[in-house]
């Protein structure tokens, strides 16, 4: 049975979410497989890094390894996840074919939230998530990967989330995304204040 979203949660429709995607939507209609920290992530994002610069030289401004793959003893989906900075991710003709002949492949176009891009790799389950220079949204992502590489509380507060949430049936992945959200405001406010 598929879950109902969480209190304060709003999942969006299938129609929302293929409007913004690039491929067919394929509903996923199952839990969400995690698994324990695997200290290989880096040394496979550490691979990306290399291949996307070896793609845009000068023009990838910032690449940062993010999610809970970033995160040593966060447990995660085994997907890769990597934010690209560029000067203008809305000016998709500027990086996204030398990426494609890299062999990464777009699959998701969100230009009323930051300008967002995302790209498959060619032979690593990844995501990456291109941004333009001075987002909002991937400054807050490097937030959380930070605060959680140092604070083993919330990292455990997190992760007891997240394997809650895993077990339930989601039609699409991005709708367990979605339903983190809340806890990922809790952390992130703490994390504003004690750096304030």
């Amino acid at each position: 049975m598929i879950v109902e979203p969480e209190e304060g949660c709003v999942l969006r429709s299938d129609e929302e979410l293929q409007e913004k995607t690039v491929v067919e939507l394929k509903p996923h209609n199952a839990p969400i497989t995690l698994v324990d920290y695997d200290p290989a992530w880096p040394s496979l994002f550490a691979r990306e890094e290399q291949r996307i610069r070896s793609a845009l030289g000068p023009r990838a401004l910032q690449i940062e390894h993010v999610g809970s793959t970033s995160v040593p003893g966060l447990c995660a989906k085994p997907v890769i996840d990597i934010v690209l900075v560029v000067e203008n991710s809305a000016d998709e003709p500027s990086y996204a074919a030398d990426l494609g002949a890299a062999g990464y492949t777009l699959r998701i176009r969100e230009p009323d939230w930051y300008q967002h891009r995302l790209f498959k790799g060619p032979d690593t389950d990844i995501n990456l998530h291109v941004f333009s220079a001075g987002a909002s949204e991937a400054e807050r992502m490097l937030r959380f990967r930070d605060w959680l590489r140092e604070h083993p509380d919330d990292r455990k507060k997190y992760a007891a989330a997240k394997r809650h949430l895993a077990q339930k049936t989601w039609r699409h992945v991005q709708h367990y995304a979605d339903a983190k959200t809340e806890v990922i405001r809790e952390i992130l406010a703490r994390a504003e204040v004690m750096t304030e």
